[in-house]
């Protein structure tokens, strides 16, 4: 199933919708008036409900998720959730919905805090650039109350993102029954994931009957692995097209325990403390194909491409090899153990006087992750697996995905490799990461009845940040350690899109072994750098009301000192007893500093036309502080891994300014019955101080990759250049029926560009930011049953990553998705989930020009990367009580 994929349609069908049910709204105006004070709704109509009233009693452009019961988030997944908001854009990773992109915006112009300040987070994966993002596998949906996307900026809200603020909020133990408890287990299998995934969330929460002292307690598990099989076609190794198979064995665990007081009137004390974790452990198998040479011959010419590029600089669109010509293949499996953990303690409290309120908060929240140990165990068919089966059979990357069609069962038995296997140390490695903020916050409202003022806020707030990356390389054994292949692999997995037999990675024995044969580690001088940032925020804000005029205006000073450490490349001649990859990096350490500081004024005005419709206008400043990958002060790539032409040396620093927008929203409201609206609006950002990258190729910096035994590198250095501009419209509708049906169903067009010079692929594309998004959803429920169907499309994107990825476009996208639920009793609920039943596959293709310094891959369209779409199924069951 997928929707039409233009502007005008979609807009045309959002309008009829719209007119049509604002028709039938004021038919049922007379009965509304005199019935809507005795219904009570619950389910899917409460949090519509909910999440209409946050938007129109707010003064900024807002939008919300609301979870109108403990463990009712709309979406099993929370990045999922936020997806069905107007304008946002989820991008999802390894299966799951990992950033927000709100209106176009990169997602790391995008600011998630838990209950109004910061969460501390890591990524678990050493190819992933590290930034300033959230990322939202960690959050587990049972432990939410509901999340509130600010999409204009206003003075009181902590600075950092041009796109738009996230706050996830967390339940309070006075907002609930006192002994509430909530039970929940589900299990779910997919398409191609097909071992069952296992959850089982719970929540306690007590009070007194004085509402003077609370507890809760809540919590989440979920393990399960999760498979994802595709091509890769980098080209880059004598044409080399590579079925894989990534398998994750995941866990995930939260704890939320919050302590709330009461001990007198207008004093309301908390204590909470949350922690995530994310088990990430994977292995990554993939079989190359090589089409153009073979490296069993000397990488003789194979003569197989029978339809070359029109564009001679491109990649070979067809090949044919023959059985007579076959070619030599390899297999080899990344294995990477990998855990994210986060720790978050605040404090807060609030005093609400006569005509004034007092607010404090002051916490900490750390976060430990990346890649505790990688290594790489290879089967090479010219060396020491020549019982590999060889290639032979046709390729073709005329179209978005590249299609395989071999000439023999290319299944890879255990026999076929060698009855002993070691680790490759060129490729054993630790990338560990450390994310920390202490901060503390002051806020003081005061009532006015000053002319049209009617009240004035105004804080405080300091943090301190501070971030590490780290790299370690080993000091081998002097003999190696060796083991039985045999140990090493237990069953089978399909082998990428083809789905070929190839034995099944056994992580725990290849980590064993792994770790056997590392007799020391040694910092990688190359791979450390830390970013320290000390911000202060003051502001004033009032708020006014005249009539049917109200908002508030404001103004937002921050200053930001900014420093890295790291160490010095200087020609420094290798340390006996040292690792190769500290060729050159003195054990010297230096400090750069800068600092910065800007002015950020807001206003939001709402203009009510009439009781149930408002006018709407934002207009503020707002930025977005540089990614940490892009301060660091410099980092070496590709490195001795093997893959021609990949050595990287990336130079950043401090003194790098903070992006920043200048921009504006107008949009119409109309709002009837009990959670019932049609909206539209329009936005405009204009935006400056884009980080660019300065790139020069085939350079020498005085470090020879022994995988190629060249000084021979790609230069990036990250300065400020250039600016961009958004401009997009966003409508919106709910509407319930009074039959127990409803609907819900948005749109918006984004119209983002960026300087191309900012981006490698010369493309004005912001990243991930797709030019048309559309929901549509359609359900139904009544006091027993309720069923939803929600559909979301966006049309194609730019994906833009550092190290082997690269750049790449990501074509449209779009799942179709089904929840049922059935109230068994009063306390006890069914629930069944499926996702992506269109089984939607996530295809990937080159974009940038032949000119640009791109791998081939990544250029004219070449099929890149192309993964199998999967439905998810889920059935749960959980109590209330």
């Amino acid at each position: 199933m997928k929707v039409n994929k233009t502007p005008i349609a979609a807009a045309v069908t959002l309008t009829l919708l719209s007119a049509a049910f604002a028709v039938q709204a004021q038919e049922q105006k007379k009965d509304d008036s005199t019935q809507l004070e005795q219904v009570v709704v619950t389910g899917i109509r409460a949090s519509l409900q909910s999440a209409a009233n946050i938007k129109k009693n707010a003064s900024a452009v807002v939008d919300a998720v609301s979870a109108e019961d403990v463990g009712k988030l709309p979406d099993a997944d929370v990045g999922q959730a936020l997806g069905r908001i107007p304008g946002i854009s989820v991008g999802r990773d390894f299966g799951v919905g990992a950033s927000v992109s709100i209106r176009g915006t990169d997602p790391q112009m995008t600011l998630t805090t838990l209950n109004g300040q910061s969460v501390a987070s890591t990524g678990w994966y050493d190819q992933k650039a590290i930034d300033r993002s959230f990322n939202y596998s960690l959050l587990p949906p049972e432990l939410i109350g509901g999340m509130e996307v600010y999409k204009s900026s206003q003075a009181d809200l902590t600075e950092g993102g041009i796109g738009g603020t996230v706050i996830v909020k967390t339940r309070k133990p006075l907002d609930l029954d006192p002994n509430a408890v909530f039970v929940s287990v589900k299990g779910g299998k997919g398409t191609v994931s097909k071992d069952w995934t296992k959850e089982v969330s719970g929540l306690y929460s007590w009070r007194d009957s004085a509402k003077m002292f609370g507890v809760l307690v809540s919590g989440a598990l979920e393990r399960g692995d999760y498979m994802r099989r595709g091509i890769e076609a980098d080209g880059r190794w004598s044409g080399d097209v590579t079925p894989g198979t990534f398998v994750q064995e995941r866990e995930r665990k939260a704890l939320n325990v919050s302590l709330q007081a009461r001990p007198t009137k207008g004093v309301d004390l908390g204590l909470t403390y949350t922690r995530l974790e994310y088990d990430a452990n994977a292995s990554n198998t993939t079989h190359y194909l090589f089409t153009l040479q073979d490296p069993g011959k000397g990488y003789a010419d194979t003569g197989a491409c029978v339809q070359p590029s029109p564009d001679p600089a491109l990649l070979c669109q067809k090949t044919n090899i023959t059985q007579a010509n076959a070619t030599s293949t390899f297999l080899q499996t990344w294995a990477r153990a990998a855990k994210m953990t986060s720790d978050t303690l605040v404090a807060d409290g609030s005093f609400k006087g006569d005509g004034f309120k007092l607010e404090g908060s002051a916490g900490t929240t750390k976060a430990d992750g990346g890649t505790s140990l990688t290594t790489n165990y290879s089967y090479i068919g010219w060396d020491n697996a020549p019982g590999l089966p060889k290639w032979w059979g046709s390729t073709d990357a005329t179209g978005k995905k590249i299609s395989i069609s071999p000439g023999q069962d290319m299944s890879v038995p255990l026999s076929a490799l060698p009855a002993t296997s070691k680790p490759e140390s060129w490729a054993t490695a630790r990338g560990p990461n450390k994310d920390k903020e202490d901060f503390a916050q002051a806020d003081l409202t005061i009532d006015m009845d000053y002319g049209i003022l009617t009240g004035f806020k105004t804080g405080v707030r300091a943090t301190k940040h501070t971030f590490t990356k780290d790299e370690y390389r080993p000091i081998m054994t002097t003999t190696p350690v060796r083991a039985s292949t045999d140990s090493l692999f237990s069953g089978t997995i399909p082998m990428g899109t083809p789905g070929w037999s190839v034995p099944k990675p056994n992580l725990d024995a290849m980590f064993a072994l792994a770790n056997a044969n590392v007799a020391s580690w040694v910092q990688s001088r190359g791979g450390y750098g830390q970013i320290e940032e000390k911000n202060t925020a003051l502001y004033g804000m009032f708020n006014f009301e005249k009539d049917a005029l109200h908002g508030n205006f404001g103004l937002r000073y921050i200053r930001t000192k900014a420093s890295n450490d790291a160490y010095v490349f200087d020609g420094t001649p290798l340390a006996a007893g040292d690792v190769a990859a500290n060729v050159g990096w003195s054990k010297n350490k230096q400090q750069q500093n800068a600092s910065y500081n800007d002015w950020l004024p807001s206003l939001n005005l709402v203009y009510d036309l009439n009781r149930n419709t408002l006018l709407r206008f934002a207009a503020s400043k707002a930025i977005t502080r540089p990614n940490y990958d892009n301060m660091f002060a410099g980092a070496t790539q590709g490195w001795n891994d093997t893959v021609k032409n990949n050595e990287t040396v990336n130079y950043g620093t401090p003194d790098l300014k903070p992006q920043s927008s200048k921009q504006f929203d107008l949009g119409i409201e109309y709002y009837y019955g009990r959670g019932n609206l049609v909206s539209a609006a329009i936005f405009h950002k204009k935006i400056d101080n884009f980080i660019t990258t300065s790139t020069q190729i085939n350079q020498k910096i005085g470090l020879i990759s022994p995988d190629t035994g060249l000084d021979n590198w790609t230069v990036n250095r990250y300065i400020n250049a250039g600016g961009g501009k958004i401009n997009g419209i966003e409508t919106q509708l709910n509407h319930s029926f009074d039959n127990g049906f409803g609907v819900v169903a948005n749109y918006t067009f984004t119209d983002a560009k960026a300087p191309k010079t900012s981006y490698q692929d010369e493309l004005n594309m912001f990243t991930l930011s797709s030019r048309h998004n559309v929901n549509l959803v359609g359900f139904y429920e009544n006091d027993v049953y309720s069923a939803r169907l929600a559909y979301n499309w966006r049309s194609k994107y730019m994906v833009r990553e550092t190290g082997y990825y690269g750049n790449r476009m990501h074509d449209d996208y779009g799942t179709l998705d089904l929840s049922l639920g059935w109230n068994v009793t009063k306390n006890i609920r069914l629930s069944f989930e499926a996702i992506n039943l269109t089984k939607e596959d996530d295809v990937q293709y080159g974009a940038a020009g032949s000119s640009t310094t791109l791998r081939q891959s990544l250029k004219g369209g070449y099929p890149a990367w192309s993964f199998l779409g999967e439905t998810t199924y889920r059935i749960g069951l959980n109590a209330k009580f």
